[in-house]
């Protein structure tokens, strides 16, 4: 495997991945698609690649046809010795030259912001269909590694599906993630961990909003946070300030913008379901279909099935960035862009922040936890789904949200419940929680839900443990806390 370069943060995966891509061994021109959100690190990632390799590197803009070929061949005749910018009559030419690149060994070929010359040009996909056709000699005969890159996450998804020109030519499709919590707290140094998570819920993962946008400006600690917020995202000298407006002007589906900023912030103000949203909105709830799903293959939203009601979906943002938009920042745009004083804006939007925003996004951070970071001795095997929902009460006809509901899967294929849980980011739990949990698990079992009986009991919670839920817990595996230094420090091996 190529080593990987001292200062890359993490990525190990994708990495190795890319290495273990431009290095087969087999003859033969290969494809590969890595797609991702901007500023995840995919263009720092495939120039390390191309440097590591001697491999060439195309960064598309946003252009005419013509100039776009003209930069291509001007690049490739630089890149190739040559004594004048290869003059190029199509994109069959051009992916031929490109491929012509691998003649003499395996070499990755990248194209980063590929759907910038589609745009220009929509043939381009099947122009690299044909040239990657069997049994044709320039691919035949070739060892390049050509690899797609962008950022439109409706476009890249759609690049390789369906009855897509590449789909079935592709031998690498690399989605590059943004940072989950714990290695978002290291890449941006913070140790203190209440202080990580409510950063966390504004940048996320991103890392380009640490090293570009923030400057590496850091909180100091749980004290310097409100002055972080204000200097570093609700000033208008900030990147960060007009981010999230400019992540869904990059998207090319995105064609009403106004439409799509409502929908956003109907979910942001608390309207998770369908019907809530249309409410909010004023429509019907059929007319958002389209929307809801332009927003969800962009990345933007994610559609939460109900861990225990089939016919129930709740949606939510996906991007921490455009959630604090649209709950904080754009209910009071016009006074941030003028205020000499947007401290006193920022405590007046606090109480929004911690239940808009932070709020639901602890809860995330909770689920994530117990889907992909907790052991099986945690909730008594390995958890194959974690999900959020809602429990009929017919006695009291009410129902009851539970915020993390854990399911296994059996040899049978049946998903059995290991464990219901309730999250607070700002309350000390105590065994009155403990009992709501109980009571839940009650109804589900006279339900009849598989494991249910057995399920175990999980508090999550921000601000800690009351004494007695503590001695409730000591020696009983059947009652699970967990904490912040739980979520955010591995296990002792």
């Amino acid at each position: 495997m190529l080593e990987r370069p001292v200062e890359m943060f993490d990525r190990e995966r994708e990495w190795t991945a890319l290495s273990a891509f431009v290095t087969d061994p087999q003859p033969g021109a290969l494809l590969g698609v890595v797609s991702g959100r901007r500023r995840q690190g995919k263009t720092f990632l495939l120039r390390s690649l191309c440097q590591a390799t001697g491999g060439f590197y195309f960064p598309a803009d946003e252009a005419a046809d013509r100039e776009s070929l003209n930069r291509l061949g001007a690049l490739l005749g630089e890149f190739t010795g040559a004594p004048a910018p290869l003059a190029l009559d199509g994109w069959h030419q051009a992916i031929d030259a490109l491929l012509g690149l691998g003649r003499e060994r395996r070499i990755p070929v990248v194209i980063d912001e590929f759907p910038y010359l589609v745009r220009a040009n929509p043939q381009i996909p099947s122009v690299i269909q044909n040239a990657l056709a069997p049994l044709r000699a320039e691919r035949d005969e070739s060892s390049a590694s050509l690899l797609l890159c962008g950022s439109a996450m409706s476009f890249m998804g759609r690049l390789l599906s369906g009855n897509a020109p590449l789909r079935g030519r592709a031998g690498l499709e690399l989605v590059v993630p943004t940072l989950d919590h714990r290695l978002a707290a290291e890449f941006w140094g913070i140790e203190h961990h209440a202080t990580a998570l409510m950063v966390n819920a504004i940048v996320g993962g991103t890392p380009a909003y640490r090293r570009e946008f923030a400057r590496d400006d850091t909180p100091a600690g749980p004290d310097d946070f409100d002055a972080w917020v204000v200097r570093t995202v609700l000033s208008p000298t900030s990147p960060l300030f007009r981010e999230a407006r400019y992540l869904l002007a990059d998207e090319p589906d995105l064609r009403d913008a106004g439409l799509y900023h409502s929908v956003l912030a109907a979910i942001a103000s608390g309207n998770a379901s369908r019907g809530g949203i249309a409410s909010f909105l004023g429509r019907k709830a059929g007319d958002l279909a389209h929307p809801l799903t332009v927003l969800e293959d962009c990345g933007l939203v994610t559609r939460d099935p109900d861990a225990f009601r089939d016919n129930r979906t709740m949606f939510r943002i996906a991007e921490p960035l455009v959630a604090f938009y649209h709950a904080v920042m754009r209910p009071i745009w016009s006074d941030l862009e003028h205020t000499r004083d947007a401290g006193r804006l920022w405590q007046r939007s606090r109480r929004r922040f911690v239940g808009n925003v932070l709020g639901p996004h602890f809860e995330q951070v909770c689920r994530y936890w117990a889907r992909h970071l907790a052991g099986p001795e945690v909730f008594g095997d390995y958890p194959n789904r974690v999900a959020s929902g809602a429990v009929n009460d017919p006695a009291s006809r009410t129902s009851h949200e539970v915020d993390v509901a854990v399911f296994g899967l059996d040899d049978d294929n049946r998903q059995p419940l290991l464990a219901i849980g309730e999250v607070k980011w700002g309350e000390v739990m105590g065994t009155a929680h403990l009992d709501r949990l109980r009571h839940i698990r009650t109804l589900l079992t006279a339900q009849r839900r598989p494991g249910a009986g057995t399920a175990r009991l999980a508090c999550f919670s921000g601000a800690g443990f009351t004494p007695e839920l503590r001695e409730a817990a000591t020696g009983d595996p059947g009652v699970v806390l967990i904490d912040l230094p739980t979520l955010y420090e591995p296990p002792a091996p």
